[in-house]
């Protein structure tokens, strides 16, 4: 443990920190490190006082070091072994033993490379909107950094995505483990004869690289294992008896079957794939059986939990009470969960759960509601089958596990494995439970000890990934529910295009005003003579947004307080209908707030060339503000872009009318007489709209 000796206003220090941050140090000391500085306040015009002059021992963890290891460790806290970052498990110890065996390696550093993929889709949009991206982080790293969204993930590469026929098939599985093979060839190297590699803290260092972990939902695992679907892809459990007698796979094992067995014999006793050998094969001290990491979010969270105890629980109350009453059961469940006090982090479920698209955070929500939500509904042995599986989700999901919670998750999965027999007694799982993703709950204890806590390996890494990676470049593609960008360069062409026989003339007002900076506001742009007005430009370009910067320090700003808007005029968005954003546009500047604003709408963002000069301009309907009277005309006009300050929000006035079900909010612009502004929709709006 490091120690840091300080003089002098040490005492102070002391005091407010332990005052403040008293039960943080403490739970914090027993993993402190860094090293001994001697600090020579002596200089200071200080008198003899002795807390003045007295030594003080801080204890601190280098900052620079704080989320790597840079070496495979055990950790024990009062004398039980821990897991937590992946260096703390046995996988990383022992790869660091049988490196150490050639001397050319010693002194190294052992670099896991962690891998990770996982097919996704983007949007909904026709031709090629799959996407099956590779990624890769440093096993180095903290846990708490690779679940972070901290750049710890790196996307390398995207696989293929070959039509998935049966003629096809083996084709495909080596596609992939080729593309693999291929991609990682690089590191191969680096792997037998170490490599020196410059870190974030500064040094160099000689470093041995080794693949690691793959982070893979189970469609994924049996693809890398070669191992045939509805087999396990980490034991030789029977496919009828999945929790059966069965041993580990391992590499060797699967060499030994290829020498004595027939291909037809390998598939249907052990469940391998014959035709395939996984790209674990050409690279040192890589056995992908040994390899393929826990996944909380497909096995347990969204696979045991809503897919199956979910299910099972609908259809428990339909085989007991029939269709209509169980609906009605359901209904009152939803009611339950509606009705849930709230809680600080806890999400509500207005509806219930009676949604299309779960993702991974609706299963994790619902779970701290949903047991109480069923009780009197379901037998008391369901409840248990239930709250059993609970403790050992969350004993699993911990950040630290230590021997003591291992023999609790033991406990946990013995309970639930008792009391799930229900629904096979209720006739909901007459087949018993054959289900390889709750099957890999039982290789949980092992897979800890190897790569220790899950949440540091989990699919949940690479999907937030795709966000970046992925999702945020799509959208900013013109594949991305692409935005029609086939307007008519030519006016009349544009104009009849539009249906805005007005267009053309609206131009040459607007031109007119240009070269007539001094024209008297009383006389409206709209009375002067088409003859006395420019020539419209000979073309035009359309533009689907605008931009807004502007200063407003709030949470959502950036650096500085400015924020950025993109202010949108398309005639369809996302696929769906019109989107025509509304603005704020500067009038009379020397009036406060929204006194000196004006309320526009933008139907289209153009620009056009006069006179060599570039004019960026929007065409917008106005809204009058005349007190209660609304304009019965919405007047439509040409601006300049650098009139227009901000988006605005406006919301129609309802009144005491009910609004038709399945009313489109789409709509609502059109459909309105008068509306407000809404001042709350930003921290800058509540600032000018008043």
């Amino acid at each position: 443990m490091g120690t840091w000796c300080i003089r002098g206003w040490g005492a102070v220090w002391r005091t407010s920190c332990e005052a403040l941050f008293g039960f943080f140090l403490v739970g914090l000391l027993p993993f402190l490190c860094g090293c001994v500085v001697q600090t020579n306040l002596s200089h200071l015009s200080w008198n003899d006082t002795h807390w003045k002059t007295q030594e003080y021992v801080v204890h601190f963890r280098d900052p620079r070091l704080s989320e790597m290891d840079f070496a495979p460790k055990q950790v024990f806290f009062d004398d039980k072994r821990e897991y937590k970052d992946f260096m703390s498990g046995n996988w990383a110890w022992r790869q660091a033993d049988i490196i150490v065996q050639d001397p050319k390696a010693h002194g190294s550093t052992f670099v896991p490379v962690i891998l990770g993929s996982d097919k996704t889709t983007v949007s909904v949009a026709t031709g090629q909107n799959e996407y099956y991206p590779l990624y890769m982080s440093n096993g180095l790293v903290h846990n708490g950094v690779r679940r972070a969204h901290r750049n710890a993930v790196t996307l390398i590469g995207f696989l293929a995505i070959p039509k998935n026929s049966t003629e096809f098939r083996t084709f495909r599985r080596n596609l992939f483990h080729g593309s693999l093979r291929q991609t990682l060839q690089s590191l191969k190297p680096g792997m037998e004869t170490p490599e020196v590699a410059f870190f974030g803290d500064g040094h160099y260092r000689r470093v041995v690289y080794g693949l690691g972990p793959y982070i893979a939902d189970y469609p994924e695992q049996v693809l890398l294992a070669c191992v045939v679907q509805g087999r396990c892809a980490r034991c030789t459990a029977p496919r009828t008896d999945l929790d059966g007698p069965g041993g580990r796979r391992s590499q060797l094992h699967t060499e030994h079957l290829f020498e004595a067995l027939d291909h037809g014999t390998m598939w249907d006793t052990y469940g391998v794939v014959p035709d395939v050998l996984p790209f674990t094969w050409d690279f040192p001290r890589a056995d992908i059986y040994e390899l393929l990491s826990p996944d909380l979010l497909h096995q347990v969270i969204k696979g045991t939990f809503k897919d199956h105890l979910v299910t099972w629980v609908g259809g428990y109350l339909e085989a007991e009470h029939g269709k209509p009453e169980a609906k009605k059961i359901m209904a009152d469940i939803d009611r339950r969960i509606a009705a849930v006090p709230p809680f600080p982090g806890l999400r509500r479920f207005p509806e219930g759960r009676g949604f299309k698209q779960w993702t991974g955070d609706d299963s994790k929500a619902l779970m701290k509601v949903y047991l109480p939500a069923i009780e009197g509904h379901v037998p008391p042995q369901m409840l248990r089958a239930l709250s059993a599986f609970l403790d050992f989700c969350y004993l699993v999901r911990r950040n630290v596990i230590n021997e003591t919670t291992l023999l609790e998750i033991d406990a946990a999965l013995a309970r639930c494995y008792h009391e799930r027999a229900i629904f096979v007694e209720s006739g909901v799982c007459p087949d018993g439970f054959c289900l390889p993703r709750q099957h890999s709950l039982t290789h949980y204890r092992y897979l800890i000890q190897e790569f220790a806590a899950p949440n540091g390996l989990c699919s949940s890494i690479t999907e937030s990934k795709h966000i970046k990676a992925v999702k945020q470049p799509w959208r900013r593609s013109s594949r991305f529910q692409a935005l029609v960008r086939c307007y008519p360069r030519n006016p009349v062409a544009l104009s009849q295009y539009l249906n805005l026989p007005q267009l053309i003339p609206l131009i040459q007002r607007f031109l007119y005003g240009q070269d007539n900076p001094d024209h008297d506001p009383d006389i409206p742009l709209a009375s002067i003579s088409l003859d006395d007005c420019p020539e419209p430009p000979t073309s035009i370009k359309v533009f689907p947004c605008a931009v807004a910067k502007f200063f407003a320090p709030s949470d959502q700003s950036g650096i500085g307080g400015m924020l950025r808007e993109r202010i949108r005029a398309v005639r369809s968005w996302r696929g769906g209908p019109p989107r025509y954003d509304c603005v704020f546009v500067e009038g009379n500047a020397d009036l406060p707030g929204f006194r000196g604003l004006l309320a526009a709408r933008v139907l289209l963002f153009l620009s056009f060339k006069y006179r060599g000069c570039i004019y960026p301009c929007a065409l917008v309907t106005w809204f009058s503000s005349i007190g209660d009277k609304p304009c019965p005309d919405r007047i439509m006009d040409i601006i300049h872009v650098d009139t227009i300050l901000r988006a605005a929000h406006l919301v129609g006035i309802y009144g005491e009318h009910f609004l038709p079900r399945h009313f489109p909010f789409s709509e609502s612009l059109d459909s309105f007489k008068a509306f407000y502004i809404n001042k709350y929709a930003d921290h800058h709006a509540h600032e000018i709209a008043f």
